[in-house]
């Protein structure tokens, strides 16, 4: 039984924010980017035009579906309709991927390895080895569209279109392990902290959960803690990579605030109204900065500062809205795929950064001889 039974921390507040937010408005339109941050002046002056485009025929327009990753191999998995296509930012095409009946709702990486997770609209999970190219393992558990994955070391997380979470130890014949029931409805997206103590997962329901690491987790666990306060589907989220217990939360359609989460407390530590739907959200670490993926009505990439929430920079690239975004290895480039069936590649390094990156790189290699 977990031990998070009946223990669950509800976090209601009336309206958009409550007395603990502090709601951060500007009007900055596509300017460099610069802001001020606890009264130091900082100044980004990142491209504002995407690097690279490709065309991605057969993405689909859905909101709830999680169809892009990046591995520390440098390899981007993408989902196009029934294919998953591995590319490389400096090799191009790498290798393609089919699964044999429905389409592919969502992928995601193993950490560290080269094992890539797909789930499908069958209801399946699969398991690949890229390397070997050999699929190693179809995961029955779910009676409906699995859209959210999200790893823990050997456990893989998926959810549900019914609202269901399960628990799959990727290293036993009967995988599934444990089930967390926690929404009403779909499950748009599952994260789990970097220390991997925590488990965030937001629903249609408009529902925030957040788990508390219990692998054999029962139908009758309780999640630590239920933020009901966004006005739509929870789906573009992430943790903070260098502050412990704080979640970036992105609203959807109705709601479109920006808000960060100190899931410690329950308490929202900043909240900004984007007047548009986020669809997707990142971190840039090397920085402090967020970046969010937009819908109606300008389909930007924001840029925002961190934590102030200041935002820095409108990036336009894309007619669609902006559904999935990952990040390099190093942090410095950002892959964006939208509805419109285009994937652009954002360069998040300023020339100044090149520069100094080139003069420490000649400096170590001086120091050698």
């Amino acid at each position: 039984m977990s031990s998070s039974v009946n223990k669950t921390r509800i976090v209601t507040i009336n309206g958009r924010s409550n007395k603990t937010c502090q709601v951060y408005k500007n009007n900055l339109g596509d300017t460099f980017l610069s802001g001020k941050c606890d009264g130091t002046k900082r100044k980004r002056c990142i491209p504002f035009l995407p690097m690279k485009v490709l065309d991605a025929p057969g993405l689909k327009d859905d909101y709830y579906l999680n169809l892009v990753d990046w591995n520390a191999a440098n390899l981007v998995a993408i989902a196009l309709s029934d294919t998953v296509y591995l590319w490389h930012p400096e090799k191009g095409m790498h290798e393609a991927i089919s699964v044999e009946s429905g389409y592919i709702s969502s992928v995601a990486w193993i950490k560290d390895r080269n094992n890539l997770a797909i789930g499908t609209s069958a209801a399946v999970v699969q398991l690949w080895d890229i390397e070997t190219k050999k699929k190693l393992r179809n995961m029955h558990s779910h009676s409906s569209m699995v859209g959210a994955l999200s790893w823990n070391s050997y456990i893989l997380s998926s959810g549900s279109r019914f609202g269901s979470i399960h628990h799959h130890d990727v290293r036993i014949a009967h995988h599934h392990v444990g089930t967390l029931c926690g929404h009403s409805s779909q499950v748009c997206s599952l994260k789990w902290s970097p220390n991997g103590a925590l488990l965030a997962s937001g629903g249609n329901d408009g529902l925030l959960n957040i788990w508390l690491n219990d692998p054999g987790a029962n139908i009758n666990s309780k999640p630590d803690m239920t933020i009901n306060n966004h006005q739509s589907a929870v789906k573009a989220m992430n943790w903070c990579p260098w502050q412990s217990g704080i979640l970036a939360v992105g609203g959807g359609m109705k709601d479109g605030h920006l808000r960060i989460w100190d899931t410690k407390s329950g308490s929202c530590i900043r909240d900004v109204d984007t007047k548009s739907q986020i669809c997707s959200l990142l971190w840039l670490s090397q920085h402090n900065e967020l970046i969010t993926g937009h819908g109606f009505p300008k389909h930007q990439i924001s840029v925002w500062n961190y934590p102030t929430l200041v935002k820095s920079a409108n990036l336009k690239g894309h007619r669609g809205r902006v559904l999935h975004m990952a990040s390099s290895p190093d942090g410095n480039v950002v892959f964006s795929a939208a509805g419109d069936e285009t994937v652009c590649l954002w360069n998040c390094v300023t020339a100044s950064e090149q520069k100094q990156d080139v003069k420490q790189a000649f400096n170590v290699e001086g120091s050698q001889y």
